[in-house]
């Protein structure tokens, strides 16, 4: 298989920055496709932690080129600091392995303060980053948007950013927050812009003159902050499916390839929205604390439950999964049982998926199965020879229930500790 799609199957914060470090050993160009500085990776490459936002996890292997696709919202600023980061730690990251998409939509100051202002404003807040990502893609969506590929005419993007400025200003109207003036904005621009530049490629040329190279297309956060078909309001500005792999790099669809679901084997979700099997007791408590689970990019504490098999397989069947790999396992060792959500009652109906209608998410109520935990340490483990029995039952009732086959296995943050049932690329 010549390209692989990674994407998250629960609310992000799987794990996928770990296994696309991985995949990528084995591909010529590791893509992000969607998102923006909201999302976060964190890679731990002997026993060194590498955290990364725009860039793709790729950006780490030598010899490989790494693409930012139209798809991902740029904060200028936010990208070179990222860059100049891990050049410090000797990292390369040139234009020789780094291609940004000229087309991509870029954040502007402005945009962190409209979404301040609106985070509010909606649904008494969604629990967004504040990093101005859905400004962003609102812009682009109205075709105010400015892109890396204005950033080489200033008068242009002079014209343009004052309309932009002068759209959003009756939103700062009697407000006493400060707001980036248009000057302070074009000299941020001007600062960056040449810089930028240097990466900024026509990203679908790059592609069509590589045809049979292996591609491995990296997403943010998860199906169900899908702006179409997750838990709306409460996701992500930006289309989180595998599709948006192919329209954001400009390649055919059929070049999506084999679609990896990476799939958390308990549940976490940040910020607001429905979470029926979040357990908001001792039980989450322990969960989190025993996964570290606080966000890369905002350090902000996850909210917890157990494996949602309605969630996850509603989930591959919209995204197209092929196979899925299951992290963190080794969270779970230490519980002598191990619920999994596998159905929904609401007002003393069965569901068998979850509904897209608030006021029937409000009502849900999980229905558990119980399993019998392992006791016994998964970590590190490279083989299923080296599995408690009981922890592999674990995973194959997973199968079951989510109609998908396990492909990969992780069982540390650590880059090699992986089983791998099935090498996506092969």
């Amino acid at each position: 298989m010549s390209s692989v799609t990674v994407i998250g199957t629960q609310w992000g914060d799987e794990g996928k920055g770990k296994i696309v470090d991985w995949l990528s050993e084995r591909a010529d160009i590791i893509v992000r496709f969607q998102g923006g500085h909201n999302a976060g990776h964190t890679l731990v490459i002997d026993g060194e932690i590498h955290k990364l936002s725009l860039l793709p996890s790729g950006i780490l292997r030598e010899n490989k080129l790494a693409v930012i696709a139209s798809g991902v919202v740029i904060d200028p600023q936010a990208l070179l600091q990222e860059i100049d980061k891990l050049q410090a730690r000797g990292v390369k990251v040139s234009p020789d392995n780094l291609v940004i998409a000229e087309n991509a939509s870029l954040i502007l100051p402005i945009h962190r303060c409209i979404e301040k202002l609106q985070e509010q404003a909606l649904y008494g807040g969604i629990g967004t980053t504040l990093r101005g990502i859905g400004p962003a893609y609102a812009d682009r969506a109205a075709r105010r948007a400015l892109r890396v590929c204005d950033l080489a005419d200033m008068a242009y993007l002079r014209k343009r950013l004052a309309a932009l400025v002068d759209y959003h200003a009756p939103l700062f109207a009697n407000k006493q927050d400060k707001v980036p003036s248009l000057q302070e904005m074009l000299e941020t621009l001007e600062e960056v812009a040449s810089r930028v530049l240097s990466f900024a490629q026509p990203v679908w040329k790059l592609f069509e003159g590589r045809r049979h190279a292996q591609i491995l297309f990296e997403g943010a956060q998860g199906v169900q902050l899908d702006l179409d078909h997750g838990t709306f309001p409460y996701v992500t500005s930006s289309r989180t499916v595998p599709a948006e792999a192919a329209c954001s790099s400009g390649v055919a669809t059929r070049r999506v390839g084999f679609v990896l679901g990476i799939t958390k084997a308990y549940t976490t979700r940040v910020g607001l929205g429905p979470f029926p099997s979040e357990q908001n007791n001792d039980t989450g408590e322990r969960l989190g604390r025993l996964g570290n689970e606080f966000g890369t990019v905002t350090n902000r504490k996850r909210r917890c439950g157990w494996f949602d098999a309605v969630l996850v397989r509603q989930s591959g069947i919209i995204a197209g999964v092929d196979g899925i790999a299951l992290t963190k396992m080794d969270v779970l060792d230490s519980f002598e049982e191990i619920d999994i959500c596998v159905g929904y009652r609401i007002d003393g109906e069965h569901w068998t998926h979850l509904p897209p209608h608030p006021f029937l998410q409000a009502r849900i109520e999980p229905v558990f199965e119980t399993m019998p935990g392992w006791l016994a340490s998964t970590r590190s483990a490279r083989s299923w020879a080296d599995l408690p029995a009981q922890a592999i039952k674990y995973v194959r009732r997973i199968e079951e229930l989510i109609h998908q086959p396990v492909s990969m296995l992780s069982t540390s943050p650590e880059r090699e500790d992986v089983i791998v049932v099935r090498d996506p690329f092969f």
